[in-house]
C-alpha cells in the first residue's frame, strides 16, 4: 500500500493536482486497494478538523487581514523608520523591523509580506534602492511571520502533535528574532556595498510622535499573547478577541476601512482558511492510513538503521523538511511531516516542543525558495518584479535564514530553549 500511497501522490503532484485533493485522493485510492470502506475517509476528514485550537486559525487570518489592509502596517513601518531608518541603507533594515512588528499581530508570511511590501516599496525605488533586493528582502522578512507568536503553523502543530499552543507560542519568539537580525545584518553590509543612502537623523521626538501612531497596532500583540500566557483565555479565545480589536481599530479609531471593505475582507478571509481546512481534513485521512499501515514506525527504523546519533538524524530531518518546503505549500507539509517525523523524534529523546519549533522555521524558509514560494509570489504581485530576478535575489538571505534554522535545530539554548525533554 505504501508504493500506490505516495506513487499516486508524487503523480498527482506533479501533475499539478491541487495539494488537498492529491492527498486526498492518493489516500482514497489506497484505502480502496486496500479493501477499506471509504466511509471511514469522510469520518477522518470531520475528525480532522473537529478540534477547538483550530478556531483560532480563520480568526488569527481574518485579525492579520484587518490589519494589513488598514492604516496599522502604514504605523507601523512609520515606527520602524524613526527607531532604524538613520542607518545607513536603513529603509532596508526599516522593511525587516517592520516584518518582525506586523509578525506579531498577522500569523501569516504572506500577510506580513503583502502588508510591508505595499508600504515600504514605494519609499524603496524612491531613495534608489535595488527594487529586486529590496522585494526579496520584504519577502525574506514574511517568513518570521510564522515565527513570532501568533502562528497559524504552531497552531496546526499543535493540534497534530497534541502539545501546548502556548509553549509553542514562547519558543517562537528568540528565534524570531534571530531571523530577523540575520536579515538585517545582511541587509546592512548589502548597503555599504552598494552605497545606499542614510535616512532621517535620529529623533526622539520623531520615535515618540511615531509611537503614539502605532500604539493601537502594538497593542494587539500585548492584548494577543498578555492574554494567553496569563491565562486569562485560551488561544482559540485571542484569535476573537484580536478579530474585534482589529475591527475596533480600523473601523473606530483610524476609520481607514468601511464596512464594504469589511465584508470583502471577510470574504478572502474565509476562501484562505477554507483552503487551509481542506488540507488538514484530507491530511487527516494520509496520516491514519500511515499510521494503520506503521509507515512513520518504518521510517523511524529506516533512519535509525543509518545512524542513532542524534545530531546526524537531526542533519536529515532538516534535510527532509527543506526539502519538503520546496515543492509543497507550508500548511500541507507541516500537516504530511508531523506524523511521520513524531515517533522517530519521540524516540531519540527530542522534546516535542522543540521540534514544533525546528519544523515551523524549517518550513518557513520554504516561503522564499522555488516554485512554492508564496512569499515571493506575493512580493513580487505588489512590486511589479519579475519573480526570476527576485529569487536570484534572495539567495543571501535565505543563507541567513539557514544559519538561523542550524541554530534552532542544534544549539537552542542560544535562542533562550534547552531543547531538553
Amino acid at each position: 500500500m505504501t508504493l500506490v500511497l505516495f506513487g499516486l501522490f508524487f503523480l498527482f503532484l506533479l501533475a499539478g493536482v491541487p495539494v488537498a485533493v492529491t492527498i486526498g485522493a492518493s489516500t482514497a485510492v489506497a484505502l480502496f486497494v486496500d479493501d477499506i470502506p471509504l466511509m471511514l475517509a469522510a469520518q477522518r476528514m470531520f475528525a480532522g478538523i473537529d478540534s477547538f485550537a483550530l478556531i483560532a486559525v480563520p480568526f488569527f487570518i481574518l485579525a492579520g487581514d484587518l490589519m494589513a489592509q488598514g492604516k496599522v502596517s502604514e504605523k507601523l513601518v512609520a515606527l520602524a523608520d524613526a527607531v532604524l531608518g538613520f542607518l545607513k541603507g536603513g529603509l532596508s533594515v526599516v522593511s525587516v523591523l517592520a516584518g518582525m512588528f506586523f509578525a506579531a499581530i498577522s500569523g501569516s508570511g504572506a500577510a506580513t509580506t503583502a502588508a510591508v511590501a505595499s508600504s515600504m516599496v514605494p519609499e524603496l525605488r524612491r531613495k534608489g534602492y535595488d527594487a529586486s533586493s529590496a522585494a526579496a528582502l520584504i519577502a525574506a522578512s514574511g517568513t518570521i511571520g510564522v515565527v513570532i507568536p501568533p502562528s497559524v503553523p504552531m497552531i496546526i502543530y499543535a493540534v497534530i502533535a497534541a502539545q501546548s499552543v502556548s509553549a509553542l507560542f514562547i519558543s517562537g519568539f528568540l528565534p524570531g528574532v534571530a531571523m530577523g537580525v540575520g536579515l538585517m545584518a545582511i541587509a546592512v553590509h548589502q548597503a555599504y556595498r552598494r552605497n545606499y543612502p542614510k535616512g532621517a537623523p535620529f529623533s526622539a521626538a520623531t520615535i515618540w510622535r511615531t509611537f503614539k501612531g502605532a500604539i493601537w497596532g502594538l497593542l494587539t500583540p500585548v492584548i494577543i499573547l498578555g492574554g494567553i500566557f496569563s491565562g486569562a483565555f485560551t488561544p482559540s479565545e485571542a484569535a476573537v478577541v484580536a478579530v474585534n480589536y482589529a475591527l475596533l481599530v480600523s473601523l473606530f479609531v483610524y476609520r481607514d476601512l468601511g464596512f464594504r471593505d469589511v465584508y470583502r475582507i471577510m470574504l478572502r478571509s474565509v476562501i484562505t482558511t477554507g483552503v487551509i481546512m481542506f488540507v488538514i481534513s484530507t491530511s487527516a485521512i494520509l496520516s491514519w492510513a500511515m499510521a494503520n499501515w506503521q509507515i512513520p514506525g518504518t521510517i523511524a527504523q529506516w533512519v535509525l538503521s543509518i545512524s542513532d546519533n542524534v545530531y546526524v538524524v537531526l542533519l536529515l530531518i532538516m534535510l527532509l523538511i527543506l526539502l519538503t518546503g520546496v515543492f509543497i505549500e507550508t500548511a500541507a507539509a507541516l500537516i504530511i511531516l508531523t506524523p511521520v517525523f513524531l515517533p522517530l523524534v519521540t524516540l531519540l529523546g527530542i522534546d516535542l516542543v522543540h521540534f514544533g519549533l525546528i519544523i515551523v522555521v524549517g518550513l518557513a524558509i520554504g516561503m522564499v525558495t522555488p516554485p512554492v514560494a508564496i512569499n515571493l509570489y506575493v512580493a513580487s504581485s505588489v512590486t511589479e518584479q519579475p519573480l526570476e530576478r527576485i529569487s536570484r535575489a534572495v539567495l543571501p538571505y535565505l543563507g541567513a535564514l539557514l544559519v538561523v534554522f542550524a541554530l534552532v535545530v542544534y544549539l537552542p539554548v542560544l535562542l533562550g530553549y534547552s531543547g531538553a525533554r
